[in-house]
């Protein structure tokens, strides 16, 4: 379809060069109309689609036997049906704008304290590893000095559990010939068999590589539900929130946002979990298929949220 502006559309309304000269205050309504749209076509539409305007191209004729209406009067109202319809339109933006920033109020402090916490949660698990492996898988051997020769530290060996090396060896590497799907699927194979932090690392790598794919909206998911599976609702809750914030239009982005809920429940932040169910509602119920709205129902339940 054509794409007119606002004010094209309105001047192309009127015959001749005398009238629009004769409604000076009009055609000014039209500048000032057209800037506001403006305005508020970037806002809405940022990648610059333009808004289709509702109003027709031109006036319907008069009926035979009746007077026709100046075009002065069909400029008139065609100002104040645009005025109207602006106001409508920037009235829904302020209204969306408000409630995705008391979102954001409201959970943007655990984006980086949490991401904090993952870190400092990885350096205790690393010097906790350190301190109750035995002496023998970490402190180097010597071996025997040769005649007028320093001893010579062998290299350390990293005590491995067979067990948990079987496990991961038991999880069948996907090879399809899709690298991009495969490396999905490996991940979910690992989560799949409880392999939580092997399937973590293996949903951060997918992410980093893969950040446009339709499919790293389904990792970033899953990387929260390992987290949450493993009993670390902090870290999930980070993950479950990077996935919403960064890619709201992704396939599980509504999904993620149903978890974040159940995180912060677990985390003992009811009244943070029901804004997030209160955003669910906002956004995606009208999309959301009928088994994540009864999860959803469900959690509003278990955060106590009001009705």
């Amino acid at each position: 379809m054509r794409k007119f502006t606002f004010a094209t559309l309105l001047l192309a309304s009127v015959a001749t060069g005398p009238v629009i000269a004769q409604s000076d205050p009009l055609v000014q309504r039209v500048g000032k109309l057209e800037k506001e749209m403006t305005a508020v076509q970037r806002k809405v539409f940022p990648n610059g689609v333009a808004i289709e305007p509702e109003i027709g191209n031109g006036t319907p004729a008069a009926a035979a036997g009746s007077p026709a209406t100046s075009p002065v009067a069909d400029l008139t109202a065609r100002v104040d049906a645009l005025e109207s319809q602006l106001q409508t339109l920037t009235g829904q933006v302020e209204t969306s704008g408000n409630r995705v920033k008391k979102l954001e109020e409201a959970l943007g402090a655990y984006d980086a304290r949490l991401k904090a916490l993952e870190s400092a949660g990885t350096v205790a698990a690393d010097t906790n590893a350190n301190s109750t492996a035995p002496a023998a898988s970490i402190k180097p051997a010597t071996t025997a000095p040769k005649p007028g020769g320093a001893a010579k530290p062998a290299a350390a060996v990293a005590k491995v559990d067979p067990d948990r090396k079987a496990a991961i060896a038991a999880v069948e590497i996907p090879a399809t010939g899709d690298a991009i799907e495969d490396a999905y699927t490996y991940g979910f194979r690992l989560w799949s068999a409880k392999l939580y932090p092997e399937a973590q690392m293996k949903l951060k790598e997918f992410v980093a590589k893969y950040p446009t794919h339709k499919r790293a909206s389904y990792a970033q998911n899953l990387l929260g539900r390992a987290y949450l599976d493993e009993g670390k609702p902090a870290l999930a809750s980070v993950a479950f929130y990077d996935n919403y914030q960064k890619m709201p239009r992704g396939e599980r982005a509504s999904e993620s946002l149903y978890w974040l809920g159940v995180a912060l429940t677990k985390l003992k932040k009811p009244a943070d979990a029901c804004k997030v169910y209160k955003e669910f509602d906002d956004v995606y119920s009208d999309k959301a298929s009928a088994d994540l709205k009864s999860k959803v129902a469900k959690g509003k339940t278990d955060a106590k949220c009001a009705a």
